[in-house]
């Protein structure tokens, strides 16, 4: 799909969608629970629908009703699950240590860029504790044998999905395990959100130095009722928005003391609007394409420092992002592991490719705000993957956007 944007301020009030981090972990955690939980979750994304098929595969019943999930928990693990996680890193890899707790032979399907990004070293941490993983297609994980409990050794600084997907897997192994971190922890906030959920359901597992204690023996208990709270990562798009000369856009719907780390978005933003900025990407990599569209508009220079995780994220989002600045008139310099963007005061308008990178794609639509001519965007169906109805709330805006199909 192709969008082509029309130079127009963006103004208005918009409900924040919810929170597909969020969302990942209270369905994993309604689906591993000893009775059945209600997940109040207003909004669907593509990431949010591959984690509750992959869960549907591992037995699970699921259904989504009035923008309620309906979770009855996995008691009998159907004979040779599959599993499809479609293009979501979440999903893959939190499910893939449950699916080895589980002890069943299964098969997890990959798309898009996902079999290239990275699975070491969580991978070889599995089969140090009875896993049996093996890649028979370069897209096809299948995964055989059962997790043992003892002690996890992973390091911190590459992902924290690593940690949180065993988070929600030694709870359902027979004895205690343990969880040490080596090296520096990069994305607190999202651990934080992961043990949030697990305290939810019962299971108490704080990080006590660099180590989680974490209880065996299935012990999720379902509260009963829990609801997904509003998505400070997509609302980030808008918040950037509100900066932007003539733009005035609120979000409501926000917990501002919600563990989600991109809650930070207004903060940095504002620091951003100001000039002459440095932002430490370490805990908030997620907001550098969106911020660094702000940074090219705002006169002075802002260094994105402490970022070379984007480049495995959907896109190798360093490269991607500095080739959107530079295709609508910016001015940006990429490093291996930072961006140094100096802002023009205006953006030119151009053709930009989304590299089928759900942010890349939001990003050049808020950039069209602060251009002078017409923006247009390759792959544009992107925000399908966190926000589908991305642009319906543009128009809503007042954002002059048609979107046609491409041949």
């Amino acid at each position: 799909m192709k969008a082509t944007i029309y130079p127009a301020p963006l103004r208005g009030t918009i409900p924040a969608i919810a929170s597909k981090s969020q969302a990942h972990r209270l369905l994993i955690c309604a689906a591993l629970a000893n009775r059945p939980t209600s997940v109040a979750c207003p909004t669907l994304s593509a990431d949010i629908t591959a984690t509750a098929d992959c869960l549907r595969a591992l037995g699970a019943t699921i259904t989504y009703d009035g923008g309620v999930f309906a979770v009855s928990p996995i008691v009998t693990v159907p004979e040779r699950p599959a599993l499809d996680c479609a293009e979501s890193g979440s999903t893959l890899r939190f499910l893939l240590p449950v699916v080895c707790a589980l002890g069943t032979k299964a098969t997890i399907k990959m798309h898009g860029r996902l079999p290239q990004r990275p699975l070491s070293p969580l991978w070889e941490e599995l089969e140090r504790h009875g896993a049996v993983l093996t890649r028979p297609e370069p897209d096809t994980i299948a995964v055989d044998g059962v997790l043992t409990p003892g002690e996890y050794a992973i390091a911190a600084h590459i992902s924290s999905q690593f940690i949180s997907g065993l988070l929600f897997a030694l709870p359902l192994l027979a004895g205690p395990s343990a969880i040490r971190l080596t090296g520096h922890l990069e994305s607190a906030s999202y651990l934080a959100m992961t043990v949030r959920a697990l305290g939810l359901f019962g299971v108490d597992c704080p990080l006590d130095g660099d180590v989680f204690a974490v209880p065996g023996g299935r012990c999720l208990a379902s509260p009963g009722d829990v609801r997904v709270e509003g998505d400070w990562s997509n609302a980030a798009f808008w918040i950037a928005a509100d900066k932007l000369p003539g733009c005035a856009v609120t979000v409501t719907g926000l917990d501002p003391d919600s563990p989600q780390g991109d809650r930070a978005a207004m903060e940095l933003a504002g620091r951003i609007a100001a000039g002459n900025a440095v932002i430490d990407c370490r805990d908030v990599p997620d907001l550098v394409p969106v911020l660094s569209v702000l940074a090219a508009v705002t006169p002075g220079v802002t260094r994105f420092a402490n970022a070379g995780r984007l480049r495995i994220k959907e896109s190798d989002r360093l490269a991607t992002t500095s080739r959107l600045i530079r295709a609508l008139g910016g001015t940006v310099r990429e490093l291996e592991d930072s961006l140094v963007v100096t802002g023009t005061g205006r953006l030119a308008g151009g053709a930009v490719d989304s590299a089928n990178d759900h942010r890349i794609a939001m990003s050049a639509a808020v950039a069209a705000a602060a251009c002078t001519g017409p923006v247009v965007i390759a792959g544009a169906q992107a925000v399908n993957k966190s926000y589908p109805g991305f642009w319906t709330d543009y128009a809503t805006l007042g954002g002059r956007v048609t979107l046609e199909d491409e041949p």
